[in-house]
């Protein structure tokens, strides 16, 4: 197959309101890619909704040639006026088979248009509830993005680069994608699977001061853990009081809770450090090896060390001696 036949067209369709970090960073990426396969392979096609976009001139979406791929590009919480047409044209696009992925408030057209109905789909935190309220049929999750076959989505801001990463590891391989993971200086690359951090006063608002102290201080005493009696006694309530409030507004019971920040604390700890499996449990606030790694199992479905080894961050990348060689051709 030539080079000419092997190449991929990619639609940019700039929504009128939308990042240009966004927008930066997947072109970045691509024309990267371009680079170190040493040919066109990603042909990019900037397209508008109306008439040129705030980054200069652009092809109408009505008017633009098919495209393999289609990245349907927003703000990050900023939403579009609802636009029939655009939908009804993203429709036929599915129809044609086009993927499509959509970042940041790109999402809407496409929930409008139906096409995320049943699937997971995911957006900024700032927005969950709202679009769950507005989109029912949609699965909305936490997670940085989703892919869901055909339709995929989003959060945004630097969850960008991090789906860009894992599209491209998915097209080019895991070489090319840790190449460009260390062009760019990015430390990691998240998995599809790491969540949002959503501030807990976002979630339950500032009207509860005491639930928040109480949260923080457990984020504060992780490897040294403290008992539900002294939790409520540093907050200044009764131990039955701290745990209705925990119930009440994040349907959990303090010691679940503070499980919860510490695995998860574990599970960064093993995918971002070299830090040994006893190490990370002891830092957890875990007594020994074999408890640590019966709950962490218990509650990912994966023992430490299963978590350690699918770790995609670039340093437990395989070494590879093809990136001398690509940095050689860009020399």
């Amino acid at each position: 197959m030539s080079k000419l036949q092997n190449s991929h067209t990619v639609g940019l369709l700039l929504l009128s309101r939308l990042s240009v970090s966004h927008y930066g960073q997947i072109t970045e990426l691509l024309l990267h890619t371009n680079q170190v396969l040493e040919y066109a392979k990603y042909k990019l096609q900037v397209m508008s909704v109306g008439s040129d976009s705030v980054l200069g001139p652009s092809v109408k979406y009505l008017a633009s040639e098919p495209v393999d791929t289609l990245f349907v590009i927003g703000d990050l919480i900023t939403p579009n006026e609802t636009d029939v047409t655009l939908e009804r044209w993203l429709v036929q696009q599915a129809k044609r088979g086009v993927t499509m992925l959509a970042i940041g408030t790109g999402i809407l057209p496409m929930a409008y248009a139906g096409l995320l109905n049943g699937k997971r789909s995911c957006c900024h935190w700032s927005m969950i509830e709202n679009l769950r309220e507005n989109f029912p049929a949609v699965l909305w999750s936490h997670q940085l993005f989703e892919q869901d076959a055909q339709m995929m989505t989003c959060a945004g801001g630097a969850s960008t680069t991090d789906f860009m990463l894992a599209w491209l590891t998915q097209q080019q391989g895991l070489d090319v994608a840790v190449h460009l993971s260390e062009w760019f200086l990015v430390e990691r690359m998240r998995p599809q699977d790491a969540e949002q951090r959503i501030p807990l006063k976002a979630r339950i608002g500032s009207s509860q001061p005491k639930l928040i102290e109480a949260v923080t201080l457990m984020e504060t005493n992780i490897e040294e853990p403290l008992s539900p009696d002294d939790l409520a006694y540093h907050v200044g309530l009764s131990r039955r009081h701290l745990e209705r409030l925990f119930k009440k507004h994040l349907d959990n019971v303090p010691s679940r809770f503070y499980l919860q920040l510490r695995l998860d604390k574990a599970r960064q700890m093993l995918r971002d450090t070299d830090r040994s499996i006893v190490e990370v449990g002891m830092s957890c606030g875990f007594s020994s090896a074999s408890h640590f790694s019966t709950t962490y199992r218990t509650h990912f479905n994966v023992t430490p060390r299963q978590e350690r080894g699918r770790a995609t961050h670039v340093e437990s990348a395989p070494s590879w001696n093809h990136a001398v060689v690509i940095q050689r051709r860009l020399d």
